[in-house]
């Protein structure tokens, strides 16, 4: 211990406050003034300490005198034994070579151990150096060579860990500012473009919607200038909190834990660095952090697994996510239910249900509207095209560039657009949803087929909803998500691309019959392509038809099987709207078809934005953002539950949606659907799900039929022994027993 005059002349010395050096002061501010005292405001140093800690039924004690000495037996030390508080039950045995520094309160601590898998360690604590920290009931702590300002809940496990402490500025990973602290140490998230201009805070409970929200409406000063202060308000910028690590958590062989918050259950093994973060975790949805882990100002979600070297600085990951093998992520937000490995993703904000899991694979400067997969040796957005600083992807709902695929800012792609093997040297805005995208390097033509994956590969576009919902093991569903394919989003990409389709089938039609048409308006082209597509079908097949606007080059963009795509987009539409209209009488089966036509009937919302993974119609956004700015909604908990009350009303929303979709099928014909039209229309709708049943069926078996994949095989049996055969399909199966039963609710729903 150092002598009072020591203590004396250190403190009359002047202190060098360059924090980059080391620097010489008294013993006792090992624990004391952990808080600075202008920042106290006549509070004591354990104000916050004793708010956040959980005090015993019975309260804490002093140690009894012969408690101290079996203490100083057991080879422990402390600064003043008096500042050592024990619960009743008290086994000094289970204390060993310790050192304790400042008041550390301890739980019960009996004779009995801790087993957590294959690890077995007793209670107590030993080889260890505690700073001012609080300790629940049956904790085991060994091998701890620095833990400081620290509240342990019950049953957690630390073993062999180098480092944990958290300053009196502990943020968490929220973008905030403590008193007295800069506006430069404020921790801002640079998503979808790597200039910046679209900054948000990080905050835990941020989700998709909220980071959307405040990223892409940066024009609105007002909203930004909220929407900071909302987050700055959501935590208490008063100095003094301690870390917190919850109950059953296990902490084992990590280096370096540095203000940290840890929610019960957590799991960390062979962690690097975690500095400035929260790690969501219940013992309802667990975290895990596993070897090698570098996590640095963020958030992560619940119920997410990080492992094996994964490095994320600045980010905020959601619930029931994973990060592994090696994964950068970066200046970014990624949504629920995504999975990133092998790979760098750098200033993004990706929606839920994301797939990145290839070595190889970049994402740059994107927003990514969730339900995505990028293929190994994909460079999206990577690749410098000008002297000027990067710009942005944004690719709606299921987002798959093909292997190899590298795609230049700025691009902007339609839902569900499927990108095959090419270097695409310009920049790309594909309007057509569904769509097959090729660069044929042998004619020069950017090629688009729309509606590729309805016609070609059903079993994948089929699949899709149930595959998402099925992957979906978040216990707390914050982040509203729609999961289904054909939705009000998607159904109007579609309905702009019939239009655009039967726009351009008109001019190329005019053009092969060498007539000028620079005089007609894009109505009367698209009465004229229309006409084409629907009573002429041998000269539409025959049409070169060429899309406008897609490629920022001079070369040509071939539109392929336009007829058919124009006829397979009009069917997604009645599939969408009958499913729908199917959906909600069978629900309400004391309504007719005409009750639904009266209820339905109006006009169509057609602005809807893709809001985190929930769907939102434009006016309702505008009042959002409205209500916001007045102080109607003042807190992310107000703003949350708006975004749960549009969630109500939504399927009412997409009710209508659909039904007027199908009004715009036949608005030529009539204003709202007749009796006879809703005949035809259950006709159709039992026509389609069958079509899609067997194609499934075909896209599956083609895989089976394929000689080159029987080739590895010796004979027929051992074939079916390994992939089985495409009757036996699970999925197969699943959408065969639908479409029986989607077929007899139709004939049910006829009688009405």
């Amino acid at each position: 211990m150092c002598s009072d005059a020591m203590i004396a002349s250190l403190k009359n010395r002047k202190t060098n406050t360059n924090m980059d050096t080391v620097t010489l002061l008294p013993y006792d501010r090992i624990y004391k003034n952990f808080i600075d005292e202008k920042y106290l405001h006549g509070y004591d140093e354990y104000y916050f300490r004793n708010q956040q800690v959980k005090h015993p039924e019975k309260g804490w004690r002093h140690l009894r005198s012969d408690e101290v000495e079996r203490l100083v037996k057991n080879s422990n030390t402390a600064t003043n034994w008096d500042d050592i508080w024990v619960s009743e039950e008290f086994d000094t045995n289970m204390i060993r070579n310790n050192r304790f520094f400042g008041m550390v309160r301890i739980g019960r601590v009996a004779c009995e151990i801790l087993q957590y898998h294959d690890l077995r360690v007793p209670v107590g604590i030993t080889d260890s150096s505690i700073i001012s920290c609080d300790i629940g009931d049956n904790v085991a702590i060994h091998d701890v060579h620095y833990m400081a300002n620290y509240i342990i809940g019950d049953r957690t496990i630390l073993f062999n860990v180098h480092e944990l402490s958290a300053t009196d500025h502990s943020k968490f990973g929220n973008g905030i500012v403590k008193e007295g602290e800069p506006e430069s140490v404020r921790i801002w998230l640079e998503v979808m473009n790597e200039a910046g201009g679209r900054q948000i805070m990080p905050f835990d409970g941020m989700i998709t919607a909220d980071a959307y929200l405040w990223a892409k409406y940066q024009d609105d000063a007002d909203l930004q200038r909220r929407l900071a202060e909302i987050t700055q308000k959501t935590f208490d910028n008063r100095r003094g909190y301690y870390g917190t690590i919850g109950e059953s958590c296990v902490i084992k062989n990590s280096w370096i834990l540095k203000d940290v918050k840890i929610g019960p259950g957590c799991y960390i093994k062979g962690a690097s660095k975690l500095k400035n973060i929260t790690i969501n975790s219940s013992m309802e949805e667990p975290s895990q952090i596993g070897e090698g882990t570098i996590l640095v100002n963020g958030i992560v979600g619940y119920g997410c697994r990080i492992f094996y070297s994964v490095v994320a600085v600045r980010f905020v990951v959601g619930d029931n996510c994973n990060l592994k093998y090696g994964a950068r992520v970066i200046y970014s937000v990624l949504g629920d239910n995504s999975t990133i490995s092998c790979c760098e993703v750098l200033n993004n904000l990706i929606f839920p249900s994301h797939e990145q899991h290839h070595n190889n694979s970049f994402l740059i400067s994107s927003c990514v509207m969730g339900q995505s997969n990028l293929a190994a040796g994909a460079t999206i957005g990577s690749n410098h095209n000008s002297r000027a600083t990067d710009g942005e992807i944004n690719a709606k709902r299921g987002f798959w560039p093909g292997l190899c695929s590298s795609v230049k800012h700025s691009s902007t792609f339609a839902s569900f657009t499927l990108l095959s093997k090419a270097d695409y040297k310009h920049e790309l805005n594909i309007k057509l949803p569904f769509s097959l995208v090729n660069n044929n390097e042998h004619t020069d033509e950017l090629e688009v087929m729309p509606a590729f994956w309805w016609m070609y590969n059903m079993y994948a576009i089929a699949r899709n909803s149930s595959k998402y919902k099925n992957r979906d093991k978040r216990k707390r569903k914050i982040q509203n998500i729609e999961f289904e394919t054909f939705a009000p989003d998607t159904m109007e990409e579609t309905i702009r691309g019939r239009k655009l389709l039967s726009e351009w089938a008109g001019k190329a039609y005019l053009l092969s019959k060498g007539e000028d048409f620079s005089n007609l308006d894009t109505k009367a082209l698209r009465r004229i392509g229309m006409d084409v597509m629907d009573n002429h079908p041998e000269i539409a097949k025959k049409l070169e038809i060429f899309g406008e606007g897609m490629e920022n080059s001079k070369r040509k963009v071939r539109i392929l099987k336009a007829y058919e795509a124009y006829h397979a987009y009009g069917d997604m539409i009645v599939y969408y709207a009958m499913r729908n209209a199917i959906r909600y009488l069978k629900d309400h089966p004391e309504m007719s078809s005409r009750d639904l036509v009266a209820l339905a009937s109006g006009s169509r919302k057609r602005e809807w934005i893709n809001l985190g993974g929930q769907l939102v119609c434009g006016e309702d956004l505008d009042q959002l953002k409205k209500d916001i700015c007045s102080g109607e909604l003042d807190s992310w908990v107000a703003i949350h539950h708006r975004y749960d009350a549009l969630w109500e009303n939504y399927p009412m929303e997409k009710l209508f949606h659909a039904y007027q979709s199908l009004v715009f099928l036949h608005k030529e014909e009539m204003e709202v659907i007749s009796d006879e039209m809703w005949q035809q229309c259950l006709d159709k709708v039992c026509e389609i799900q069958q079509f899609i049943c067997d194609q499934v069926y075909l896209s599956r078996k083609k895989d089976y039929d394929n000689p080159f994949r029987n080739a590895t095989f010796r004979n027929e049996e051992e074939k079916k022994a390994v992939v089985g055969t495409a009757e036996d399909a699970s999925f197969v199966k699943q959408i065969r027993q639908e479409t029986e039963e989607f077929l007899a609710l139709v004939n049910e729903i006829r009688k009405r």
